[in-house]
């Protein structure tokens, strides 16, 4: 039995998670938060569901991520170490996430990017973020800065708005066959891209989304294509994560993403919030969930607004949007 009080604990069962013990541990964690959490507990109850016989992933309610902007979803109570909040359109309202433990949520991102990409200081790492910055507590920043910290190369940092230095500095590494992981926003990667074209050979391009409100909208395929066209790398990497989230995937091609262990998908139907699909030999197409075991004092089971197709090996993709952004079952629970 864990005991989700004590953060060493938490940690050695979090990450040690493998797919033999994932649901065993998503269960406990499930009656932890129930227990403790009040936004979850009262969602869970107006959606009546009987504790007992939550025994799989399948039946473990999905909290709609719309609480997050509403509500204050965390386990009892505690003087946040950070509070994360969303990006919006101007007159939104954003989500916020109160972070009980910085260390836990720095802990999941650095051994999920040692997972895919080994160490930070093998690269230079730079953030092109504008957007990003421009606005406090955001924790993709929190994550990328980091990171970059922990690079320690002399031109690992952000670079706003300076393409002319981004370009010289990308150029100088190119040419020292310096490993390089560009990170940004798909806007100013595209703006980038158009505006200093190059081959690089030696520089991972991730992006990580982010194109409304600030260019037209183009398809995920569209923008790859353009920046692989643009920059001369072969595959355009991605990011996936969220101010809900204290865990990521990546993609390394093709926008088909891997999560690390203690992080899993599951599809619900997109017009029935709570028929949660069955993992088939083919892949699915439904709503996205997501399942965030790091995300021990908030909440760790989360139905997004996104819609994906989920593979039997456990990768999946983003497709796009839902139509109605508010998931129904939103309404049956009145805070």
């Amino acid at each position: 039995m864990i005991d989700f009080q004590q953060p060493s604990a938490v940690r050695d069962a979090i990450f040690s998670a493998t797919p033999d013990n994932t649901e065993s541990l998503a269960i406990a964690l499930f009656r932890f938060q129930y227990e403790n959490n009040q936004v979850y507990n009262r969602y869970c109850t107006s959606i009546h569901t009987v504790v007992e016989q939550v025994d799989s992933l399948y039946k473990i309610p999905f909290l709609p991520i719309q609480f997050f902007k509403s509500q204050k979803v965390v386990c009892n109570s505690f003087t946040p170490e950070m509070v994360f909040e969303s990006s919006g359109t101007t007159g939104s309202v954003n989500s916020k996430h109160a972070v009980k433990s910085l260390s836990l949520y720095e802990e999941s991102f650095q051994k999920t990017f040692q997972q895919f990409y080994g160490q930070a200081e093998d690269y230079c790492i730079i953030g092109l973020l504008p957007s990003y910055l421009e606005r406090k507590n955001s924790s993709l920043v929190y994550m990328v800065d980091d990171l970059i910290k922990k690079s320690k190369h002399p031109d690992s940092g952000f670079y706003l708005y300076d393409f002319e230095k981004l370009h010289q500095t990308l150029l100088h590494n190119e040419a020292r066959q310096q490993r390089t992981i560009l990170i940004g926003v798909s806007y100013a990667l595209l703006d980038f891209s158009e505006q200093f074209p190059m081959q690089l050979q030696h520089t991972i391009v991730m992006e990580t989304g982010g194109m409304k409100g600030r260019a037209k909208e183009i398809s995920k395929q569209a923008l790859h294509q353009q920046l692989k066209n643009n920059l001369g790398t072969p595959v355009i990497h991605s990011e996936y994560g969220m101010t809900e989230l204290l865990s990521q995937a990546y993609s390394s091609k093709d926008g088909i993403f891997n999560c690390p262990p203690w992080m899993k998908i599951l599809l619900r139907a997109a017009d029935d919030p709570f028929d949660i699909l069955q993992i088939e030999q083919e892949p699915m197409t439904g709503a996205v969930n997501i399942i965030d075991l790091a995300n021990v004092y908030s909440c760790s089971f989360i139905a997004t607004d996104d819609m994906g197709n989920l593979y039997p090996n456990g990768s999946f993709e983003i497709l796009g949007r839902l139509e109605n952004a508010d998931i129904r079952g939103c309404g049956l629970m009145v805070l």
